[in-house]
């Protein structure tokens, strides 16, 4: 089974991207979700212990737990801590099920691959693009997004050219969605053809 890691910086099109994968039939998990059941989960006691006032009726407030990172940033170090090797257990059982269901692909869609050396757990890795002024008006029309969150964020995430330039296959999201859909399609295809051959 081919295991296939998608990224892309914040705005790309990551997550449209790994929904037209699995309409193509590829068994999807993203880290983002699972990061949002954690934070209703098992996250819940550690991150309030680790950033006190960051939980709200028993589930992380991400509004505050924002607030609390952005005033220090030493605090992403202790958040990962707790959060990536969760994330990385529920990415591995799902892993592990497609394999055990047969499937010839399964997809992980993990927004910081490179950044947590995850490319060394998946085959192949796709990365999604498009123009950095098309990427800021994605962003900046997010609600509650700022400019200062939006370079806080580009400043944690790996550059989109040294991405693109590490990856095994390029999805540019910046001419729309059926050149998109197309891409993913070629990407299917091509990752269908090395397997056979």
């Amino acid at each position: 089974m081919i295991v296939i890691g998608l990224t892309g910086s914040i705005g790309m099109g990551k997550s449209t991207t790994a929904e037209m994968f699995s309409n193509a039939g590829i068994p999807v998990i993203s880290a983002d979700e699972i990061v949002h059941e954690l934070y209703r989960g098992e996250a819940v006691q550690p991150i309030e212990a680790a950033f006190p006032g960051a939980t709200v009726d028993g589930a992380v407030d991400r509004e505050a737990l924002s607030r609390t990172l952005l005033a220090d940033p030493t605090g992403f170090e202790r958040l990962e801590a707790i959060i990536h090797p969760l994330v990385r257990a529920r990415e591995e059982a799902f892993v592990d099920q497609a394999r055990a269901d047969g499937h010839a692909m399964v997809l992980v869609d993990i927004p910081l691959l490179y950044e947590t050396g995850a490319e060394n757990r998946v085959d192949v890795v796709v990365v999604v693009t498009c123009d950095a002024d098309i990427q800021r008006q994605r962003v900046m029309a997010r609600p509650g997004m700022t400019v200062e969150k939006f370079e806080a964020i580009l400043a944690r995430q790996v550059p989109d050219a040294e991405k693109r330039a590490r990856a095994d296959h390029i999805i540019d999201t910046g001419q729309g969605l059926e050149p998109a859909r197309r891409q993913v399609a070629d990407i299917i295809a091509a990752l269908g053809a090395s397997k056979q051959g």
